[in-house]
């Protein structure tokens, strides 16, 4: 039996196999709230087969936002969008669905990807004063942050609890709290980024305090039956900055606050960073976590074949696999792994004549589990 399509319990939530679709920005919204775009790019991954779908970084205030176009949970308009395309969603599909709860910080304010990811200036048409821990600029020639004085953290905490009900109301299995690629979060972690001087800069302590905070702030604001898991970079790639011995120390912290998992990735936080990539980079930093925490582990970056990620698993490197572009290349990837591992996956019957003549037994129903 392939470890690939075990089912998984993530803090309660019950994953039919243990690929899960990663977070991926669409730069599709409009002030904040999903689109049609969404509805057929997670409509789409809805029916892949995977175990649970995690939608796009979701900024929980307007500022918090990596580019004008990312969707946000901070307004009615936001949560209405998107119940539209829950429903669509949850009528043809059960797949568990999570959000990705996210403030971008310095690193806000900024172009999509196709447009060459650079700042807009505060003073520019669609763009906005970024905050962070302390202001110093992501990239050379960016405009620097605001740092965030103490009503700023409070405002920051209430915004990501609001966000946390909003998506109980909306359904969600689970919440992920973004604290990876160089975002807020992440910025207060790092020393590259946080030169605070208060209880909330200087020794790893203080700088894991908002987070942590953060964190419970979540936790109380979503259901208890509900999951609440983290995403970190095990390491920033840059020397004197964070780094996995930290990256250890802030997953207990998580852990004895009722953290279900860590999805474990790496980098962001600096342009100097040096990252040594390869099949499976990131998967060390996620075997590590998963040994001296025994926390669930999510590994990911670079997972491309089925019969590698099925060996992370069999090697008890992670308790599951999280893929981005490669489901984006090939939205029926779990389908395709399923056919070479001699696993059954879940699909909607309108799809099982599909399947190869001499695997008649590859689907089973996405609603009823049958065959």
């Amino acid at each position: 039996m392939s470890l690939l399509f075990e089912p998984l319990d993530l803090g309660g939530l019950h994953l039919p196999n243990r690929i899960i679709v990663a977070p991926m920005c669409q730069y599709s919204a409009e002030e904040g709230s999903a689109t049609d775009w969404h509805m057929m790019h997670l409509g789409q991954l809805a029916m892949s087969g995977a175990g649970l779908l995690i939608t796009e970084a979701t900024a929980v205030t307007p500022e918090g936002r990596i580019s004008p176009d990312d969707l946000g949970l901070y307004s009615d308009e936001n949560e209405a969008a998107l119940a539209r395309v829950i429903a669509a969603i949850r009528r043809y599909s059960p797949l568990p669905l999570a959000t990705q709860l996210a403030h971008a910080g310095r690193k806000g304010s900024s172009r999509p990807p196709w447009a060459g990811g650079v700042q807009i200036a505060p003073d520019a048409p669609r763009g906005w004063e970024t905050l962070a821990p302390s202001n110093l600029p992501h990239g050379e020639g960016e405009a620097p942050p605001r740092a965030l004085d103490d009503a700023g953290l409070e405002r920051l905490r209430q915004a990501f609890a609001t966000a946390a009900r909003r998506a109980a109301r909306l359904g969600f299995e689970g919440i992920e709290i973004h604290m990876a690629h160089g975002y807020l979060l992440h910025q207060f972690l790092s020393p590259l980024s946080n030169k605070r001087d208060d209880g909330y800069g200087g020794a790893l302590e203080n700088r894991l305090r908002f987070p942590l905070e953060v964190f419970e702030a979540v936790r109380g604001a979503f259901p208890a039956e509900r999951p609440v898991w983290v995403r970190i970079s095990a390491s920033d790639w840059v020397e004197d900055g964070w780094d996995l011995e930290q990256s250890l120390a802030l997953c207990q912290a998580l852990k004895e606050r009722g953290c279900a998992a860590i999805h474990v990735s790496s980098g962001g936080v600096s342009p100097a960073q040096k990252i040594a990539l390869g099949p499976s980079y990131q998967v060390p930093f996620a075997e590590r976590i998963k040994a001296e925490t025994g926390l669930t582990t999510i590994a990911v970056g670079l997972i491309t074949e089925p019969e590698q990620a099925e060996a992370i698993l069999a090697e008890g490197k992670a308790d599951a696999v999280a893929l981005a572009r490669g489901l984006l290349y090939d939205p029926r990837w779990p389908w395709h792994a399923a056919a070479k591992l001699g696993a059954q996956v879940s699909a909607p019957k309108q799809y099982w004549r599909s399947q190869p003549r001499e695997q008649k037994d590859l689907f089973r129903d996405a609603t009823t589990g049958q065959r």
